[in-house]
C-alpha cells in the first residue's frame, strides 16, 4: 500500500494491512490496541483553576494599578486602595470567566468521535468501543452513523457522507469503491470516509486505515494546539506605553527629589510627600480601569448585535480588521441548496425564493413569469416531486427539510410551480425505484398514476440522463430529437454560475394498471424500460448566499476591509458565490493544488491579489492567514467546521458561527456570531470601531488631565513656591474624577461616518505627535489656568485654604468641560448634538458637580481636604476658566483639522497632475 490509501485498490489495502474482508481476530485487534494506541484525540495539559486565575494578574496594566494601590495606601487613603484593588479583581475574575473555555477546544474535537462501532471481527458483526478500533478492523456504516475512523471503504451502496466539517461542501458527498489519483484534494477522495464525519444515506463497509492522531481530524487537532495565539495590537501597545509612563514618571520624580533637597533645600519630609504627590497625579491609576471597563461596556453593545465575545481584547481587535478572511458555506451562503435556475423547452427560468419554502419569484429572463402558462414547468415539478425521497417540514414558521439537501430543493421548487410540497405524490403509487449509484449517476422510479398509467420518472446527472432520452418535450406539445448540444451548452452555463445541475426526464404509458404490481416489477427490472425517456429538462442548484451578506460584503468594501472567501468548496461554485456577493476579484481562483505548488512568498504576493480559494484543507487556510498577517494586515477568519479553527486561533480575531458551528470552533474563537450571520461581523467591526475610538478618548482625556495636575505641583516644586494643590488633594481630584469622567466616555455612541474610515494600521501607536501636541497644550493651559486662580486668589488676600479650594476646582472645572472636546475625534464639538451629551456624560457631571460642592463646603470634608467655602462670584470665575479652556482646545482643533484637509487636498492635485503629465497631452 502507498502512503495514500486512496490511490490503492480494496484488495491492496487489506494485504497492505493484513487484514482480510471478514476483518481481524479478537487477538490481532488487541495487540495492534497495545502497538496503536486507543482511537481517541490525546488530551491537552490543562491549568489548573488556580493557575489560571493568577494568570490574569501577569499584565502590566495591572502591576500599574496594584502600584497605585500601593502608593495610596502608603498615603493613608484606605478608600482609594480599596477601590483599585476591586478593580484589580473584578478584571482578574472577568478574564477568568471569559477565558477558562479556551483550553476546552482540544475537548471539542475529541467529542466529535463516535463512541460505539460496528465491526466484523472473527467473522461476526460485533460493536464495539470506538476507542478500541485499530487500523485493519473493518466497519460498517448506515445512514446516521458517524465515521470512527478514517476508512477505506471496501464496498458502498447509494453512500452520501456529510463532510462539510472537513471540507466545508455544502452538501453530502456520493461515495464510492474506486480508488483516485493520490494528489487529489481531501474533498475529491470518494473512496474515502473521515472520521467524526455523518453517514446521511446508505451502507458501507471499510478497513481502517488511520485511529486517533493519525486521523485527518487528528491532524486538525495537532495543528490546532501547535498554533500560536496572537496577541491583540491594544494589549502590546498599551504595554509598551504603561511600561514607558511608569518609568519616565518614577524617573522624572527622582530627579525632582534629587533636585528639591539638595539645590532648593526643601525639608526632605514634605519634599518627599510632594514627590508622591506628584507621582500620584501623573500615574494615571484609573486608565487601565477604565479601559477594562470600556471592553466590557463593548462587550455589551455587540452582544446586542448578536455578536458573542469571549475574551475582551478581542472587541478592539475587530475593530482594526483589514481583512476578514470567511469561509462559504452557511456564512456567506445558507448552507441550504435551492433551484435557481431552470430550463425547458428553448426557455430559461430564474427563482426566487427563501431556503426550502415552497414559494418564490419566477422569472423569464426580465419579467415575471406565470407558471400555468409552460405546461413544461408543471411536468418537470411532476418528476422533482415524484423523483424524490425526501421530505420538507415547516416548523416554527421556518421550512425544513428531511432527507438530502437538493431533493428538499426539488420538492421546494415543485412548490413554488404550484405543487403543495406533498401534493406531487398525492394520488401516485411509487411500484419501484432504481437507487442512486455513482456507476450509472441517476435516480429512477416507476410510479403509478391516479388513472391508471405508470409513468416512468428519472432525474441525474446531465450527461447521464441525456445518453437515455431519444427525444425531448418542447413547449408547444411535440416531440423533437433530443438536441445533445444544446443541452449541453445549458448545463455548461449553469455549472459556470456555480450550480449543481440535474437533468429530469420521464416516459409515460409504460404499463397500464390492470397489468399489476408483479408486471411492473417485471418490466421495471427489463433492459429496454430505460429506452425512449423524453427529456424534460434542466434545473441548476445551489447554496444561494444571504442576502444580508452582500450588503455586509458592500459595507466591508466601503470601510476599506478586503474581504476573501476560503473554502474546501469546488472553484466555481466558489467563484460564482464570490461573483454573487460582491467580492472585488471574484474570477481569480486559487484551489489548495495551486498552492501546494507555490513557494511562500508566491503565496505571500498572491493572497493581496485574490479574493477566492477553493479546495483548501486546514493547512491552507492557516497558511493563508499567515500569508496576510505578514503583510501587517489585522486579520478576522470566519468559520464553523473543525477544518476551520486552526486558522480561527491564529487569526487576529477569530469569528465562529454560534448556531451552525462546531464546538470546537466556538471554543477556538474570541468572537462568535449568535445568528451566524455574516452581516453581524459589520456590526461587531462598526462596535469595534467605536469601542476603540471611546478609548482613545479616554487617553485623550485623562492624560492630559494627568499631565496638568503633575505640572501643577513641579511648577511649583521648580519655583520654590507654595504647593497650588495638596497631595490629599491630588488624590481627591483622582478619586472622583480619573474613573468617573473616563467611564463616561466608554459609552459614547458611534460616529458618523465610522464605517467610512479606511481600517487603522496595526502598527499604529497610541502615542502619536498629534496626541503629545495636545498632552502639551491641555497640560499648559490648565497649568496655567490652575496657576492664576491660585495666584490671584493669594493676590486678593484669600487664605491658603480658600485659594487652594479655587485651584481645586478650576482643576475639575477644566477637567470636565475638556471632556467635551475629546467627545468628538473626527468632527467638532461645537454642535448642539457634541453639547447636549449623553445621559451618562450628564449624570456623571451631576455627580461630580454635587462631590465638589461637598468637599468646598461641609465642615468635615474641609477638616480633612484643608478647603474652604467659595463665594459665588469666585466659583462663577473657575466655570469661565472651564469655557476658556473648551473654546482654545475647540479653535485648535478645527484650524487643525482644515490644515489637515487643505494638505490632503493639495496633495491629491499633485498626485492627479503628475499622472497628467505622465500620459502626455
Amino acid at each position: 500500500m502507498t502512503h495514500a490509501p486512496h490511490a490503492d485498490r480494496p484488495d491492496d489495502v487489506l494485504a497492505a494491512l493484513s487484514s482480510s474482508p471478514t476483518g481481524l481476530t479478537g487477538a490481532e485487534a488487541q495487540e495492534r490496541l497495545a502497538r496503536h494506541g486507543p482511537n481517541r484525540l490525546p488530551q491537552a495539559v490543562r491549568r489548573s483553576p488556580l493557575r489560571r486565575f493568577l494568570a490574569q494578574f501577569n499584565n502590566i496594566l495591572i502591576h500599574v494599578l496594584i502600584g497605585s494601590a500601593a502608593v495610596t495606601a502608603a498615603l493613608g487613603h484606605a478608600v482609594d486602595s480599596a477601590v483599585i484593588l476591586a478593580v484589580v479583581l473584578g478584571n482578574a475574575v472577568i478574564g477568568f470567566l471569559q477565558e477558562g473555555k479556551a483550553e476546552q477546544a482540544m475537548a471539542a474535537i475529541r467529542n466529535l468521535l463516535a463512541p460505539r462501532a460496528a465491526v466484523l471481527r472473527d467473522g461476526m458483526r460485533q460493536t464495539v468501543a470506538s476507542e478500541t478500533l485499530v487500523p485493519g478492523d473493518v466497519v460498517l456504516l448506515e445512514a446516521g452513523d458517524k465515521v470512527p475512523a478514517d476508512l477505506r471503504l471496501l464496498w458502498a451502496s447509494r453512500l452520501q457522507v456529510e463532510e462539510a466539517l472537513l471540507t466545508g461542501e455544502s452538501v453530502p458527498v456520493e461515495k464510492a469503491v474506486d480508488p483516485v489519483a493520490a494528489d487529489v484534494p481531501l474533498g475529491d477522495r470518494s473512496c474515502m470516509a473521515y472520521s467524526g464525519t455523518m453517514v446521511t444515506q446508505g451502507t458501507a463497509g471499510g478497513v481502517v486505515v488511520a485511529t486517533g492522531r493519525q486521523t485527518e481530524i487528528g491532524h486538525i487537532s495537532r495543528m490546532l494546539s501547535s498554533v500560536e495565539t496572537l496577541t491583540t495590537p491594544l494589549v502590546v501597545q498599551m504595554d509598551r506605553f504603561a511600561r514607558w509612563l511608569t518609568a519616565f514618571i518614577l524617573t522624572v520624580a527622582a530627579l525632582i527629589l534629587v533636585f528639591g533637597a539638595l539645590v532648593l533645600a526643601y525639608p526632605f519630609t514634605d519634599l518627599f510627600m510632594a514627590v508622591v504627590g506628584l507621582s500620584v497625579a501623573a500615574i494615571p491609576e484609573g486608565l487601565p480601569a477604565v479601559l477594562t471597563i470600556t471592553l466590557a461596556v463593548g462587550v455589551k453593545a455587540m452582544a446586542r448585535r448578536n455578536a458573542i465575545v469571549r475574551r475582551l481584547p478581542a472587541i478592539e481587535t475587530i475593530g482594526a480588521v483589514s481583512v476578514i478572511c470567511t469561509d462559504k458555506t452557511g456564512t456567506l451562503t445558507r448552507n441550504e441548496m435551492m433551484v435557481a435556475s431552470v430550463a425547458v423547452g428553448r426557455d430559461v427560468f430564474s427563482l426566487g425564493g427563501d431556503g426550502y419554502a415552497p414559494s418564490g419569484p419566477l422569472h423569464l429572463g426580465d419579467r415575471e413569469a406565470d407558471a400555468r402558462d409552460h405546461r413544461l414547468l408543471l411536468d418537470l415539478a411532476e418528476v422533482a416531486a415524484l423523483c424524490n425521497d425526501a421530505a420538507i417540514r415547516s416548523r416554527s414558521g421556518a421550512w425544513h427539510v428531511e432527507g438530502d439537501p437538493m431533493e428538499g430543493a426539488l420538492l421546494a421548487f415543485a412548490g413554488k410551480i404550484g405543487l403543495a410540497p406533498e401534493a406531487g405524490q398525492a394520488g401516485w403509487q411509487r411500484m419501484q425505484v432504481i437507487p442512486f449509484d455513482a456507476r450509472h449517476r441517476y435516480m429512477a422510479t416507476l410510479d403509478l398514476a391516479p388513472a391508471g398509467d405508470a409513468v416512468l420518472h428519472l432525474k441525474g446527472a446531465p450527461e447521464a440522463v441525456l445518453a437515455l432520452c431519444e427525444v425531448e418535450r418542447r413547449a408547444d406539445g411535440t416531440r423533437q430529437p433530443t438536441d445533445t448540444a444544446y443541452w449541453q451548452q445549458v448545463a455548461h452555463l449553469f455549472a459556470g454560475r456555480g450550480e449543481r445541475v440535474l437533468a429530469l426526464a420521464a416516459r409515460s404509458g409504460t404499463v397500464q394498471a390492470a397489468a399489476g404490481r408483479g408486471t411492473c416489477a417485471e418490466r421495471f427490472e427489463g433492459p429496454d424500460l430505460l429506452q425512449g425517456l423524453e427529456l424534460i429538462g434542466l434545473v441548476g442548484l445551489i447554496d444561494p448566499p444571504r442576502p444580508e451578506a452582500v450588503a455586509a460584503v458592500a459595507e466591508c468594501r466601503a470601510a476599506g476591509i478586503s474581504v476573501k472567501m476560503i473554502t474546501g468548496d469546488h472553484a466555481v461554485t466558489a467563484a460564482a458565490i464570490g461573483r454573487q456577493v460582491g467580492l472585488a476579484h471574484p474570477d481569480r481562483v486559487l484551489t489548495g493544488a495551486d498552492l501546494d505548488r507555490m513557494s511562500e512568498p508566491e503565496i505571500r504576493a498572491a493572497v493581496l491579489e485574490t479574493d477566492v480559494f477553493a479546495r483548501t484543507s486546514p493547512a491552507h487556510k492557516l497558511q493563508l492567514v499567515k500569508a496576510l498577517q505578514a503583510h501587517g494586515l489585522t486579520v478576522a477568519m470566519t468559520g464553523d467546521g473543525v477544518n476551520d479553527a486552526p486558522a480561527l486561533k491564529r487569526a487576529d480575531a477569530g469569528i465562529a458561527m454560534g448556531q451552525k458551528g462546531s464546538e470546537a470552533t466556538r471554543e477556538a474563537a474570541q468572537l462568535v456570531l449568535a445568528d451566524d450571520n455574516f452581516a453581524s461581523i459589520v456590526a461587531a467591526v462598526r462596535e469595534g470601531r467605536t469601542v476603540h475610538d471611546n478609548i482613545r478618548k479616554v487617553i485623550a482625556w485623562t492624560l492630559p488631565t494627568s499631565t496638568g495636575q503633575a505640572l501643577t505641583i513641579v511648577a511649583a516644586l521648580l519655583a520654590g513656591l507654595t504647593l497650588p494643590v495638596t497631595p490629599v488633594q491630588v488624590l481627591w481630584v483622582n478619586l472622583i474624577t480619573a474613573v468617573t469622567l473616563g467611564l463616561a466616555l466608554a459609552f459614547e455612541p458611534s460616529e458618523p461616518r465610522t464605517m467610512m474610515r479606511p481600517p487603522r494600521p496595526r502598527s499604529e501607536p497610541i502615542i502619536t505627535p498629534r496626541l503629545i501636541w495636545h498632552i502639551v497644550l491641555v497640560g499648559s493651559l490648565m497649568l496655567a489656568g490652575v496657576s492664576w486662580m491660585f495666584t490671584q486668589a493669594l493676590a486678593r488676600g484669600y487664605p491658603v485654604e480658600l485659594a487652594r479650594t479655587l485651584a481645586v476646582n478650576t482643576l475639575v472645572a477644566m477637567e470636565v468641560f475638556h471632556l467635551f472636546n475629546v467627545r468628538k475625534l473626527h468632527g467638532t464639538s461645537l454642535t448642539w448634538t457634541a453639547i447636549r451629551g449623553t445621559r451618562v456624560i450628564w449624570l456623571t457631571i451631576g455627580l461630580i458637580t454635587a462631590a465638589q460642592a461637598a468637599l468646598t463646603y461641609l465642615p468635615p470634608l474641609q477638616q480633612v481636604f484643608g478647603t474652604a467655602a467659595v463665594p459665588l462670584a469666585d466659583g462663577l470665575q473657575v466655570v469661565g476658566l472651564g469655557v476658556a479652556l473648551f473654546v482654545v482646545v475647540e479653535v485648535e482643533k478645527q484650524i487643525r483639522f482644515r490644515l489637515h484637509h487643505l494638505w490632503a487636498g493639495r496633495s491629491q492635485s499633485r498626485r492627479l497632475r503628475a499622472i497628467s503629465a505622465r500620459r502626455g497631452p
